[in-house]
């Protein structure tokens, strides 16, 4: 018995020799690093064809996202050029050329820069500033975002190692890269801090899992490295610090998503189990994003039970261990003879799916207008009515606010959507000699009631006398609390600013 340990482990080493030996002959020797690192080097430079076809990579990308087109922006990375850089910048990393780093670093930084501003510029000239499915995809980046841009890695690097690089190789890279770098330029353009962050985390952590994975895939095919032992233990233990800290938040957030994923099947079996064999489940709905969790499901069954509400939320907050509210709609339905009327309901579920999704994709849409989580999206959807608070954003005054909502109910027009500006300052309403009001004027008017009724609060008047009385009328028609501060003034303008409720209910009190 004792003999036969050490024959096993001379076995396992001799196998791990054999290996050893078969990849340093048979595989690392057949790769011409010279060449191969030549060709990486000549592709890093920061040349005019490169930030030409970057360009135009980034002006499709934008366009196909706006018009949520994958076709559009599958095209945009067959263009994209990001490949040379990156991946020469892995290179780099592995062999410890710090010239190399600094030009390939130089060549994405510009081309980066470029393409943000690029697609900044369309989106301020496009008609369309809507977030669309294909851009709101590109903000919440997880895990499996870093799987897609680690496997586009070894792809890319093996291809380039063994000369066999292409076009396919490029778009792999290309679809880590540039959609999410078109997404920042789009949050950058509508100020919108929500899309603009999370795209470019996950530009950020699509960049560096690529140029590390190709570090590493170059220092196993055996490029060697001109830097001393010390140095490139240093040199690993960054790559595998930086590959952690990319590791933790986007594990954080799939932890998320496995979560609602197993909190989703404990709901289903929750509502199948208050009722019998004979029932189904015809469709189902959960937002977590709510407190409590709201779910709504519909469900065909011979028997109606009222209590089905009730048992089904207390079973399911036990289960998942949150509060749960449940909305549960119930069709009786019979046997083989009554087929159309089951038909009948599939089609009305059918239709009541397609709601219900295109109010899920508009409150998500809203809210990355808005700048805040799908949460604070009040959403009635029985009542196709759709309200949400904006943050306020540097610059953007209560014109730009209007402008959005104008652009959001064009795209809804069946929707009552109300998007509810901050107190920024009211503008002032124009009148002529003759105390009539300006065209100029009624514009002000018109966005001093829409203001205000959003936001809920009483208006301040101020200025010459007939100007303010006139005003004040029909600010009072449209159902607003208005304070009249005439001045007796010989300007031509009402000055109109936020007042406090209980300086309107004085002046409301005094008017009686």
């Amino acid at each position: 018995m004792a003999s036969e340990a050490p024959a096993q482990s001379y076995g396992f080493r001799h196998v791990l020799y054999s290996w050893s030996h078969w990849w340093q002959t048979d595989v690392v020797g057949t790769v011409d690093q010279a060449e191969v690192i030549a060709r990486r080097r000549e592709e890093c430079g920061l040349t005019a064809r490169y930030l030409l076809m970057l360009s135009m990579s980034a002006g499709i990308a934008i366009l196909g996202l706006l018009l949520s087109s994958p076709a559009v922006v599958i095209g945009a990375m067959l263009l994209s050029p990001l490949m040379g850089p990156i991946m020469g910048l892995g290179f780099a990393l592995a062999i410890g050329d710090f010239r190399w780093i600094k030009q390939s670093a130089r060549s994405l930084a510009v081309g980066t820069l470029l393409s943000v501003l690029f697609c900044a510029l369309v989106v301020v000239f496009s008609p369309l500033q809507t977030v669309t499915s294909e851009i709101a995809a590109r903000t919440k980046p997880n895990l499996f975002d870093l799987g897609v841009a680690l496997f586009s890695a070894i792809a890319g690097a093996y291809a380039m190692i063994r000369g066999r690089e292409g076009t396919v190789v490029g778009v792999a890279i290309a679809t880590a890269l540039m959609p999410p770098l078109a997404v920042v330029g789009f949050g950058l353009a509508t100020f919108n801090w929500t899309v603009f962050s999370g795209a470019l985390m996950l530009f950020v952590t699509n960049l560096m899992t690529i140029a590390f994975t190709a570090a590493v895939m170059a220092r196993l095919y055996g490029f060697r490295t001109s830097l001393s032992e010390r140095q490139t233990q240093f040199q690993t233990v960054i790559i595998i610090v930086a590959f952690v800290a990319l590791a933790i938040p986007l594990g954080i957030s799939l932890r998320q998503i496995a979560w609602e994923s197993n909190a989703t099947r404990q709901i289903n079996a929750a509502v199948g189990d208050a009722f019998d064999d004979r029932a189904r489940l015809s469709q189902i709905e959960v937002n977590y994003n709510t407190q409590p969790i709201q779910v709504s499901a519909t469900v065909l069954t011979p028997e109606l039970r009222s209590d089905a509400e009730r048992i089904i939320a207390r079973a399911t907050s036990r289960r998942i261990g949150a509060p749960v509210n449940v909305k549960l709609t119930q069709y009786r339905v019979g046997t083989d003879a009554q087929a159309a009327e089951v038909a009948q309901l599939a089609a009305a579920q059918a239709q009541r799916e397609a709601d219900l999704q295109r109010a899920e994709e508009l409150a998500e849409r809203m809210a990355l207008l808005a700048g805040v989580p799908d949460s604070e999206v009040l959403v009635d959807r029985d009542r196709r009515r759709a309200v949400v608070r904006a943050k306020p954003l540097d610059g953007a005054t209560l014109e730009a606010y209007e402008e959005l909502e104008r652009r959001l109910s064009k795209l809804e027009p069946e929707w009552d959507i109300q998007l509810v500006p901050p107190a920024k300052a009211l503008p002032a309403i124009a009148f002529d000699d003759e105390d009539a009001m300006t065209d100029k004027g009624a514009e002000a008017l018109g966005l001093v009631v829409w203001a205000a009724q959003r936001v809920g609060a009483p208006v301040e008047l101020a200025g010459p006398d007939k100007p303010v009385e006139a005003a004040r009328a029909a600010l009072v028609a449209k159902g607003i609390s208005v304070v009249a501060e005439p001045n007796g003034s010989r300007t031509h303008e009402v000055t109109a600013s936020w007042t406090s409720p209980d300086k309107a209910t004085d002046a409301s009190g005094d008017g009686e």
